[in-house]
């Protein structure tokens, strides 16, 4: 089967947004700077289960891809705060479809038999 040139830019395109959202905790992370600016332990508390590293490392990330601002405040001890950029921003309706998807298909297996694969 070949794809064509229109194809082969979408697979490209897609490969680099995933690039930006990859690791376990990215999507949720920018779910959660989509409801407003946080601070890391708002984002620890509400993602109960992420170890500092992975947190540390998802913002660190979005920072270099200029998804997030990364803002300190000059109080004692220091506060921090995070939120999403311009380009993050515009990530928020692929969130809202991942909600709908979600909701409408997440956590159901109607139709599919643990004996076979969706596709066979």
């Amino acid at each position: 089967m070949d794809i064509s040139k229109e194809d082969e830019q979408c697979l490209i395109s897609i490969r680099e947004a995933l690039e930006v959202v990859r690791g376990k905790w990215a999507i949720l992370v920018l779910t959660l700077l989509s409801l407003g600016p946080q601070r890391f332990n708002q984002m620890r508390r509400y993602l109960d289960n992420v170890s500092i590293k992975s947190l540390t490392d998802v913002l660190r990330h979005f920072e270099r891809h200029e998804v997030i601002n990364r803002q300190v405040f000059p109080t004692s001890p220091v506060t921090v705060e995070y939120s999403l950029t311009d380009k993050g921003r515009a990530y928020i309706p692929v969130l809202r479809e991942m909600r709908i998807w979600g909701e409408t298909w997440g956590g159901t297996s109607e139709g599919v038999n643990d004996d076979e694969t969706p596709l066979g």
